[in-house]
């Protein structure tokens, strides 16, 4: 018997709906072996995985009709994955990364509730240069900018995991760090655009944030040496 409680939800995303299992609540805290602390998650970060997030629902709403044909797909901080769960549902090649202990035990309860296959996941702390996690057509992610140290160590992350050819997608709730990471990425030679990401949840709730869109080609590196 675990020592976190759990609830079950129906997420509806367009005209899908995902059966997700999430923590109860946000006072929760469970590391009896010490994983989650030797990790560097405080009792006070720890159930911040566990939760279904406006910013992670704007992302997978998204993922419904992106372009996937032919791409490897990686999700940055995934969470409860519901991004990566819509991108697996539509046949992607998606791998899921995050670094909390319980990740896995979620991702695949909630490949089961949802009748979907296995799914390529791994653990991964940004600022490590030694993970086995190859390069990536697609990377996405949702509000991942939100401490200080945050955006070079992101960038540098995403840079070592991007093929020469990559787009990225971040949704960003319009947190202070944005404009860091997003000069970080421009000095790594990646262009840059922002569009809002303003919308209605499916709760009703108003949403206020960015798609932060990044991308790098041949092109791209040829101007920026030229």
């Amino acid at each position: 018997m675990s020592g976190y409680r759990v609830k079950y939800q129906t997420v509806t995303v367009g005209d899908v709906d995902f059966h997700i299992q999430s923590l109860k609540d946000h006072q929760q805290y469970y590391d009896p072996n010490g994983e989650a602390e030797l990790l560097g998650i405080s009792p006070e970060s720890w159930p911040l995985f566990g939760q279904v997030w406006p910013s992670s629902y704007v992302l997978a709403t998204a993922m419904q009709t992106i372009d996937l044909k032919g791409k490897r797909v990686l999700e940055l901080g995934a969470g409860l994955a519901l991004a990566s769960l819509v991108v697996h549902s539509r046949g992607g090649n998606m791998t899921v990364s995050d670094y909390h202990p319980l990740i896995p035990t979620f991702l695949n309860e909630n490949l089961r509730l949802n009748n979907l296959g296995p799914i390529k996941y791994q653990a991964a702390d940004w600022g490590r240069t030694d993970l086995d996690l190859g390069q990536f057509d697609l990377i996405i992610g949702s509000d991942l900018i939100y401490e200080r140290d945050q955006p070079a160590i992101l960038a540098d992350f995403i840079d070592r995991h991007s093929a020469d050819e990559v787009d990225i997608i971040i949704v960003d709730p319009d947190r202070r760090q944005r404009s860091s990471f997003c000069r970080e990425m421009e000095e790594l030679e990646y262009s840059y655009r922002s569009t809002r990401a303003d919308c209605v949840l499916s709760t009703g709730e108003a949403y206020k944030g960015s798609f932060l869109h990044f991308h790098r080609d041949e092109a791209t590196l040829s101007l920026a040496v030229g």
